[in-house]
């Protein structure tokens, strides 16, 4: 399960720019109790557990979208330092909420991010990008709250850039990128957080290892392969699966906690 859970996070991570925490997410949530995770903290090792894979994929599908040219490495400098500063605040952040609170972030995030993109016009590109320190605070958003569910951030990087006026393959591919910093220090914040909690053995903090090892094997695979596809299928296509995705997990969490 834990390998076909990273297959199609990989697919999902390169096809779409969001690191496959929108699938290892759910995915985690009902498989974590069968292997004896409390119901109080299985919210909590599902994030910290899916940031570290996304450290992973995210690697992988960074390359593949760089050697196709799909990577604004300008952006990403100017976003990545507001992303790693939010995503060190995760994990405290986490740690102060019920696991129930942290499923009804992420799932009514996941949706009104579906609505974003799916109604959204494709916008003119801006005449000046914002300025650094409107950037910075934005990065230091998308970071706090991608950590805090455990998704690379490509949810919200990808409809910033998108606003900006950037293509949707270069939406994707940087978001991917800025995946990679954001997983890193989410899951040393989970991995901290979770230090003092009742884990189950083979866990570091709130990230479980057999559940990650299996992950990555199949993820880091497929995460090329959604990046090509990525590339040859039409925006308007990529915007479409992008969108029913969030609003199908999103609401998939929420029935799995409050259900």
């Amino acid at each position: 399960m834990y390998l076909i859970t990273g297959a199609v996070a990989g697919v999902m991570a390169g096809l779409l720019g969001i690191g496959g925490g929108f699938v290892i997410v759910p995915a985690l949530v009902f498989l974590l109790p069968q292997f004896g995770v409390d119901s109080a903290i299985v919210m909590h090792v599902a994030v910290g557990t899916s940031l570290a894979t996304i450290v992973v994929t995210a690697s992988s599908s960074l390359w593949a979208h760089h050697k196709r040219q799909g990577v604004n490495w300008v952006m990403f400098r100017r976003l990545s330092p507001g992303i790693v500063v939010g995503a060190l605040l995760s994990g405290w952040l986490a740690d102060q909420l019920a696991t129930q609170w942290l499923a009804l972030i992420f799932g009514c995030g996941a949706m009104l991010m579906s609505l974003q993109i799916a109604l959204a016009q494709q916008p003119q590109p801006r005449a000046q990008p914002p300025s650094f320190i409107t950037q910075s605070l934005v990065a230091t958003l998308f970071g706090s709250a991608s950590g805090l569910v455990g998704i690379g951030g490509g949810s919200l990087v990808v409809p910033y850039l998108h606003y900006l006026g950037e293509r949707m393959t270069v939406c994707i591919g940087t978001a991917a990128s800025c995946g990679l910093p954001l997983a890193l220090a989410g899951s040393i914040s989970f991995a901290w957080a979770g230090s003092d909690a009742p884990v189950p053995q083979f866990s570091l903090g709130y990230i479980y290892l057999p559940a990650f090892l299996g992950i990555i094997i199949a993820s880091t695979a497929t995460a090329p392969l959604g990046a090509k596809l990525a590339h040859v299928l039409p925006a308007p296509l990529l915007k479409k699966i992008f969108a029913v995705f969030l609003a199908i997990v999103g609401a998939q969490i929420i029935i799995k906690s409050f259900g």
